[in-house]
């Protein structure tokens, strides 16, 4: 079961991203059976934010507050959606065969339309080609993984359909299953965390509370704006419904929540419940506050765990864009009297390293001169990568490439097998 989830790169994350979607998906990420993407979507950033500084920005404050906050990243994989240039050549296959019509319907695009219209303008005058064909680069960033499960809010669904419907339009055209059809998962609870007006916490608002910029000091600030009612010290108050509770609630256990609405209805002051509810947030936030304030002084170290999260995903890739090169006729010329044999020989000879990382794993990297043919996952143990490498040699590849090294590789292994025969020695 493959799970993937996108975070646009144009700003900082808050606390209602952190209940309704970063906690549930790095907890999911854990369970049995499952394989978690998670990608800095720094292309969609460019279609609506063009300002360089905040998006290079954004891309590290995101990445650092998904590692902070937990996320294994040798079991996770964590990348950049522009560390993969497969996403955009997978992008134009998929506009190549998605009608013009199913991309008026999208709900972003009228929108536009919409504004401007009521605006007295031409209706495509604030419509990028960016704007126009943002699903169909969400759907590419979907299928190149064949990812199963999308969680996504209700106002996405729609993506995760088109991308369902560009997927079988391919594979029809192109007569195999080249792509599942992935599954939009909404979890309720994405929308629920209230900001300090009561309303859903959103910068649109102007009404979050901080996640780990600011530090502390930000967090209290924010606590102490949120809105109650004005009952007296010692005045009984009614929590159910509150912003405060659901606040509280969001990171308080079952003994916990009722306690705290034993003490309110006891008449607690409001001033002292917020005290209360900066502690408890802090109680698991300041920890990973942190790690994202070390993540943050040593970019180095974060640009190396993104760059093995990248070459991880492209090695996922590779073979299924290679499957498409050949589906749709970009590939090798079927008329050439050369072998992918001899191909390989006129070149020069694929190696073969297994090695250890920085990360304490064992990987298996398949080269020819210049060109990473292969990267294997990550092994705890060498002989871990034996087998892989072992299993992975034996059988065909779908990569023309790949498989033309292997077949290689395999023919060198019989040719120093039958030279060791004892026929060979007689």
């Amino acid at each position: 079961m493959r799970v993937l989830t996108g975070i646009t790169t144009t700003g900082t994350l808050h606390l209602g991203n952190y209940v309704g979607a970063i906690r549930p998906a790095i907890a999911a990420s854990k369970q049995e059976g499952v394989e978690s993407f998670f990608f800095m979507a720094d292309y969609h950033a460019l279609i609506k934010c063009d300002d360089p500084d905040r998006v290079e920005a954004s891309r590290m404050q995101i990445a650092a507050t998904w590692i902070a906050a937990g996320l294994d990243v040798e079991r996770a994989l964590l990348y950049r959606q522009s560390d993969l240039p497969e996403v955009c050549e997978l992008t134009w296959m998929l506009t190549c065969v998605t009608a013009k019509g199913q991309m008026n319907r999208a709900h972003a695009y009228k929108a536009a339309v919409d504004a401007a219209v009521a605006a007295g303008e031409e209706p495509d005058s604030q419509v990028t080609m960016g704007l126009f064909s943002y699903p169909i680069l969400m759907a590419a960033d979907i299928l190149l993984y064949n990812a199963h499960r999308i969680p996504v809010g209700k106002d996405q669904v729609q993506h995760i359909e088109m991308a369902r419907d560009v997927a079988q339009r391919f594979n029809s055209t192109y007569g195999a299953d080249f792509f599942v059809l992935p599954e939009a998962q909404v979890d309720a609870e994405m929308e629920l965390l209230p900001g300090l007006d009561g309303r859903k916490m959103s910068k649109s608002y102007d009404n979050v509370v901080p996640l780990f910029e600011g530090g502390l000091a930000s967090l209290q600030a924010a606590i102490a704006k949120v809105v109650t009612d004005s009952r007296l010290p010692g005045e009984p108050k009614e929590p159910e419904g509150t912003a405060f509770i659901q606040l509280w609630d969001a990171f308080a256990s079952p003994d916990e929540r009722a306690a705290m609405r034993f003490d309110l209805r006891a008449g607690l002051a409001w001033g002292e419940a917020k005290q209360r509810l900066v502690a408890q947030i802090d109680r698991e936030l300041g920890p990973m506050r942190a790690r994202y304030e070390q993540l943050m002084e040593n970019p180095d170290e974060l640009e190396a765990i993104l760059a093995r999260g990248a070459e991880r995903a492209r090695a996922i890739a590779r073979p299924l864009l290679a499957r498409l090169r050949e589906a749709v006729g970009l590939r090798r010329s079927r008329l050439l009297g050369a072998s992918k044999a001899e191909a390989v020989k006129s070149s020069a000879p694929p190696l073969v390293k297994q090695y250890r990382e920085s990360d304490g794993l064992f990987y298996v990297k398949l080269t020819q001169g210049e060109l990473q043919l292969l990267l294997s996952p990550g092994f705890a143990q060498g002989r871990e990568a034996g087998d892989w490498w072992k299993a992975t040699k034996a059988a065909p590849h779908a990569d023309p490439a790949v498989d033309a090294a292997l077949q290689w590789l395999r023919a060198q292994d019989e040719a120093k097998a039958a030279a060791k025969s004892p026929q060979a020695n007689a």
